[in-house]
C-alpha cells in the first residue's frame, strides 16, 4: 500500500511539471533564504482533519515533524527535492533558531489589534505567518538565555504569547494543516535574498505594550 501511495505522489509531481507548489516553497526557503526545513507529517489519506501521526488527539494535525524528525531539517537542495518529490503535498516545517528566524506568536484577534497599534506607531515588522487561530511574527534568532532575561525584566507578560526558538518549529505558507491553510499576513518582499526580521526585544516590547497598555481584553490573551 505504501508503495502504491508513493507511485501516486510521484505521478502527481510529474503532472505538475516535476515541482509542486510545496516543492517550490520549500526550495525557496531552503536554498534562497537558507532556512532549514523539513516535511511535516501531513494528514491521513482521504482525511482533511486527522493527523497522520500515531496520536489520535494531535493538537497540530499535519503541521509538525514526525519521520524524519526535526533534527533532519536542512538547506540542502538535493534533500529537499527528494523529500517533496516523494511527498509533493507535505507541509513545509521551519526549524526555528540557529541561523534561522525564530517567532513570537499570539491569538489571531489580539495579534491583529496589536499589529494595527504597531503600524500606527511606525514599528517595522518582517514577515508574519498566519492561521485562523494564531499569527506568528518572525524575529531574528535568539537564545533561551536571552529570552529568559527579556521576560524576567517584564512586570507582566500575557500568557497567550508563545515563543518558537531553538529546537522549535513553525509551519510556513502555503502549507495545509488539519485546521486551515497557512498564509502570509505580512509577506516577504518579492525577490528577497533573505527576508529582514526584527530583534525579539523590539517585538516583545511592542507587543506587550500594545496588549497591556492599549487594553486588549483578557479573553483574547
Amino acid at each position: 500500500m505504501r508503495e502504491i501511495l508513493g507511485r501516486r505522489r510521484r505521478l502527481l509531481s510529474r503532472l505538475l511539471g516535476g515541482r509542486s507548489e510545496m516543492t517550490e516553497a520549500a526550495l525557496t526557503f531552503a536554498t534562497r533564504w537558507q532556512w532549514p526545513v523539513i516535511p511535516g507529517v501531513g494528514l491521513q489519506p482521504r482525511s482533511r482533519t486527522l493527523c497522520a501521526c500515531p496520536d489520535p488527539e494531535c493538537t497540530v494535525p499535519g503541521a509538525h515533524p514526525f519521520d524524519p524528525g526535526l533534527l533532519a531539517a536542512t538547506t540542502d537542495e538535493r534533500m529537499v527535492r527528494f523529500w517533496w518529490g516523494n511527498r509533493p503535498t507535505a507541509p513545509v516545517i521551519l526549524a526555528t533558531g540557529g541561523r534561522a528566524p525564530c517567532a513570537v506568536s499570539l491569538p489571531a484577534l489580539a495579534a491583529a489589534r496589536a499589529m494595527a497599534a504597531l503600524d500606527r506607531d511606525g514599528m517595522r515588522l518582517g514577515p508574519v505567518v498566519a492561521t485562523p487561530e494564531r499569527w506568528s511574527i518572525l524575529v531574528a534568532p535568539y537564545s533561551l538565555e536571552r529570552l529568559g532575561e527579556l521576560l524576567f525584566a517584564k512586570d507582566f507578560v500575557p500568557g497567550a504569547l508563545r515563543f518558537h526558538g531553538e529546537g522549535g518549529y513553525l509551519a510556513l505558507p502555503p502549507s495545509g494543516t488539519g485546521r486551515s491553510r497557512v498564509r502570509w499576513e505580512r509577506a516577504p518582499l518579492p525577490g528577497s535574498a533573505s527576508p529582514w526580521v526584527p530583534d525579539v526585544e523590539a517585538v516583545v516590547d511592542a507587543v506587550v505594550d500594545a496588549l497591556t497598555v492599549r487594553g486588549v481584553s483578557a479573553p483574547e490573551l
